[in-house]
C-alpha cells in the first residue's frame, strides 16, 4: 500500500479507547489497582465517606446539641453508660457524647478544608515563582520555608494559634484560629514539592517554546507549567488531611482549641475524659478517640494507596483478566515462531556447508 493510500484511509477509532476517554477519573485509578491494593482503597475511600456524610448531615444525625444538657426541661443524668436515650452515654457536664462526636464531625472537616486550601492557595503560588525565577528570591524563600519547616510541627501551631486567636474562642474565630496553625505547618511542604518539580520542568522544550512565543511568566508559570508539578498533590493532600486531624485533637487536648460551648471537637472531649478513666467510666473516652483513629486511617488508606498507583517506583502491576492472558500467549508464540525461523535457517546454511 503506497503512501497516499495510507493518507486516504481514514483513521478509525477503536470503540474500546473511546470508552476509555469517556471514563471517570476515579474510577480509571479504580480500575489500575487490584487484591489488597484495591481493598485497601476502598475501605479507605469508605471510612472518609462516612466521615464526610456525617459532618455534612450532623443536624440531621445528632439528636441534640454540641453543648446541650437537658431536653423537655429535664436535665441529663452526668457521666451514664450507653443506653437508648443517649447511644454513646453523656459526658460529665451532662452532654450527650453520640451528639458530640457527631459534631465534631463537621469541626474537623471544616478545619481541614480550610487549612488545606491556605496551604494549597500560598505554598503552591510561591513553590512556582521560586522555581522558576531563582536568583535572590529562591535564596530568601529558601531559606524562610526551611526555618519553617525545620521548626516542632506542634509547638508551631501552638504558637500561631495563640497569635491569630488572639484570646478569642467563639466558633469562627476558633476553627479560623485552628486552621491557620494548621496552615503555617503544612505551606513549607507544598512549597517544597512545586518547587523542586518547577525546577526540573522549566526547562523542558515546551517552556522554551511558550517562552519564545512571547508569553509573560505569569502564563507560562500558571497555565504551562503548573499542570505539570501538581500530579503528586493529591496524594499530600489526603496524607495532610489525616494528620491535620491529629494536630487539630492536639490542640484541643492540650486547651488551645475550640471552646467547648461554641464548637465540639474531639481532641478537647479526650481530655475531659482522662479523670473518667480512673473510675472506670469508658465511654466517654472511647468514642471521640475512636473517631480520630478511624478518619486518621481511612485518610492515611487512600493516600498510600493512591501513592503506590501514581509513583511509577511503588506501581504494582494489576492482576491479568481474560484478555491479558490471552495476549501473553500470543506474545509468547511469536518467540517460538522466530526460534522456528532461526532453525531453519541454521538448517539451509548447514546444508549449503556440506554441499560446498
Amino acid at each position: 500500500m503506497s503512501a497516499p493510500e495510507l493518507a486516504a484511509e481514514p483513521t478509525v477509532v477503536p470503540a474500546s479507547s473511546a470508552r476509555r476517554r469517556g471514563r471517570i477519573p476515579g474510577l480509571r485509578l479504580l480500575a489500575m489497582t487490584a487484591g489488597v491494593q484495591r481493598a485497601t482503597l476502598l475501605f479507605g475511600l469508605g471510612l472518609v465517606a462516612l466521615f464526610v456524610l456525617i459532618a455534612i448531615f450532623a443536624p440531621l444525625i445528632a439528636p441534640y446539641g454540641l453543648a446541650q444538657s437537658s431536653s423537655d426541661g429535664v436535665s441529663f443524668a452526668a457521666q451514664q453508660p450507653p443506653s437508648g436515650a443517649h447511644w454513646f452515654g453523656t459526658s460529665v457536664r451532662s452532654e450527650d457524647v453520640f451528639s458530640r462526636v457527631v459534631w465534631g464531625a463537621r469541626t474537623a472537616l471544616l478545619t481541614i478544608v480550610i487549612s488545606l486550601l491556605l496551604s494549597l492557595l500560598v505554598g503552591v503560588p510561591l513553590g512556582l515563582i521560586s522555581g522558576y525565577i531563582g536568583t535572590w528570591v529562591d535564596r530568601v524563600l529558601v531559606t524562610f520555608m526551611d526555618a519553617i519547616y525545620a521548626f516542632p510541627t506542634l509547638l508551631l501551631a501552638i504558637v500561631v494559634s495563640i497569635v491569630v486567636a488572639g484570646g478569642s474562642s467563639s466558633s469562627v474565630g476558633g476553627v479560623l484560629s485552628a486552621a491557620v496553625a494548621i496552615t503555617a505547618i503544612y505551606v513549607p511542604q507544598y512549597f517544597r514539592v512545586v518547587r523542586n518539580a518547577t525546577v526540573a520542568v522549566k526547562q523542558e522544550p515546551f517552556v522554551d517554546a511558550a517562552r519564545v512565543t512571547g508569553a509573560s511568566t505569569g502564563r507560562i508559570m500558571f497555565k504551562h507549567i503548573l499542570a505539570n508539578v501538581t500530579q503528586s498533590l493529591p496524594v499530600i493532600i489526603t496524607l495532610n488531611g489525616g494528620d491535620a486531624i491529629l494536630t487539630l485533637a492536639a490542640l484541643g487536648f492540650l486547651g488551645f482549641g475550640i471552646e467547648p460551648t461554641q464548637a465540639a471537637e474531639w481532641g478537647y472531649d479526650l481530655n475531659k475524659a482522662l479523670s473518667d478513666v480512673s473510675n472506670g467510666i469508658w465511654w466517654t473516652g472511647i468514642f471521640p478517640g475512636t473517631a480520630i483513629v478511624l478518619v486518621v486511617l481511612g485518610m492515611t488508606l487512600v493516600g498510600e494507596s493512591l501513592n503506590e498507583v501514581l509513583n511509577p517506583l511503588l506501581r504494582t502491576r494489576r492482576a491479568p483478566g481474560p484478555a491479558t492472558v490471552a495476549d501473553d500467549t500470543a506474545a509468547l508464540a511469536v518467540p517460538a515462531e522466530g526460534e522456528n525461523a532461526g532453525a531453519g535457517e541454521t538448517g539451509t546454511l548447514a546444508g549449503e556447508g556440506e554441499s560446498r
